[in-house]
């Protein structure tokens, strides 16, 4: 039993946000993962697991234990995710399309308004004590779903796919402020280039969308907070919908 608590732990970090960072050591990770499930062994209450003799029955269920605990810590990272998609869309109309940095989380190149918005992001979620959420749902996950009995059913499928898809809804409206400015001054810049010919507008539109950008970027932030807040709060329901549709 303290094997499979093990291996859902350890699963959940490898994918949650934050640890699944390949700068944080392996080491910490597993002695996380073993203090985590040294404290809920005696707190959880598995009476009524059966027990497997064969190798094929155990393997199986194994393998069940690590994908749900990796179920649980992509449907967070998928929040995560649409934040930085938000922060690559907002880079995109800066002119920032170029400029990407390399993500030490995901070792793949992101531009500097993604990073930004992820960076913020964790602070918010860590500042308003949501990773509590997922240490509840992680204890309540062994009552919902004993050892053994994680089954794949439509209606998990249907609730994995609409996690997915709220990744865009979040996006769009983590970045509808800032694509809304820079969209009025691309207006405005175009009507200028119609109306003034000799100026330069290609020279004076990158500078100035930049600074546009990165000053409703600042008067968004108490807008990201309560939004992010909100988001945040039902991770905990989200959470217990997602374990009782399994």
């Amino acid at each position: 039993m303290f094997f499979l608590i093990f291996l859902r732990v350890g699963a959940i970090m490898v994918s949650a946000p934050f640890f699944e960072s390949k700068n944080i050591p392996i080491l910490f990770k597993m002695g996380l993962s073993l203090a985590i499930s040294i404290i809920l062994f005696p707190v959880l209450r598995l009476d009524n697991i059966p027990f497997y003799n064969d190798v094929i029955p155990f393997g199986i269920g194994v393998l069940g234990e690590m994908t749900l605990g990796v179920i649980i810590g992509l449907s967070i990272k998928l929040i995560f995710s649409g934040i930085q998609l938000a922060g690559q869309l907002v880079g995109f109309q800066m002119g920032f399309a170029i400029v990407n940095i390399m993500d030490p989380v995901t070792s793949t190149r992101l531009s500097l308004t993604a990073q930004l918005n992820n960076l913020v992001a964790l602070l918010i979620f860590l500042s308003i004590n949501a990773h509590h959420w997922l240490l509840r749902a992680l204890a309540d996950s062994f009552q919902l779903v004993p050892p053994f009995d994680f089954r794949f059913n439509n209606s998990l499928m249907a609730q994995l796919m609409k996690i997915a898809s709220n990744m865009f809804i979040i996006a769009i409206k983590v970045a509808a402020p800032v694509m809304a400015a820079l969209l009025l001054t691309s207006v405005a810049l175009g009507l200028v280039a119609r109306t003034v010919p000799q100026m330069n507008i290609l020279i004076v539109a990158f500078p100035l969308k930049i600074v546009v950008g990165l000053l409703f970027f600042a008067f968004s932030l108490p807008y990201l907070l309560s939004f992010l807040e909100q988001i945040f709060g039902g991770l905990g329901s989200d959470m217990l919908f997602l374990l009782k549709t399994i």
